[in-house]
């Protein structure tokens, strides 16, 4: 099991159809307002035109010294010299493969739904595993109930850092940070926000204010 801890309170998850705005623009204002983790999800794009738009975000990520996580896709990670990669939770067996490739401080992070799942995903080498839906979310309606606070505090006993996903708003990071998660994942909210640069700054004050 990874004993590395997660440094960033709050993971940014990229969709560019949560909005008009180009998503290099939505993440250069999450970046802006404090965002120092960025997971870039969208993987329904040509490939050439996910490997541009990677690069692009790479360069934003590096200049404000944060760093990018590559949703599902090594090579791309790999390519990109990215800071990680992060599997679905059906890639568990990828996971020693990832590390491989990538190196060993690559952060490699898994999907799960269930404490069993970040149990194994722990076992298996991650750093991290993203536990969801915790509420109910717009953004993923189909990954069954919503978890609830109760499951991240059981999850967090396994060891393995929890990224508290799914439904999370300001108003649900004391639940959140209480019941044992180390980071907040957030897609909807700052994707969507009118100011995205301002809703980063409210969930970042709303962790802090739950310490």
């Amino acid at each position: 099991m990874s004993a590395r801890s997660l440094p960033w309170p709050l993971l940014v998850v990229t969709d560019r159809h949560g909005s008009e705005r180009p998503l290099a623009d939505t993440v250069t204002a999450c970046l802006t307002g404090g965002a120092r983790w960025i997971w870039f999800r969208d993987r329904d794009m040509a490939e050439a035109e996910r490997r541009r738009l990677g690069a692009r975000l790479r360069d934003l990520t590096r200049s404000a010294g944060a760093v990018l996580t590559v949703g599902g896709d090594v090579d791309l990670a790999a390519e990109l010299e990215a800071d990680g990669v992060h599997l679905s939770g059906a890639r568990l067996d990828r996971i020693g493969a990832a590390r491989a490739r990538l190196g060993p401080g690559a952060l490699i992070g898994l999907s799960a739904h269930s404490v069993a799942e970040v149990a194994r995903a722990g076992a298996e080498g991650a750093d991290y595993a993203t536990l969801s839906p915790i509420f109910a979310s717009a953004s993923k309606p189909g990954y069954g109930p919503a978890l609830g606070p109760d499951t991240i505090r059981a999850a967090a006993g396994t060891g393995l850092p929890v990224v508290a996903l799914g439904g999370v708003s300001a108003e649900q990071a004391a639940e959140c940070r209480s019941a044992g998660a180390t980071t907040l994942a957030v897609m909807g909210g700052p994707m969507r926000a009118a100011d995205p640069e301002a809703e980063i700054r409210r969930l970042l004050k709303a962790w802090r204010d739950a310490a």
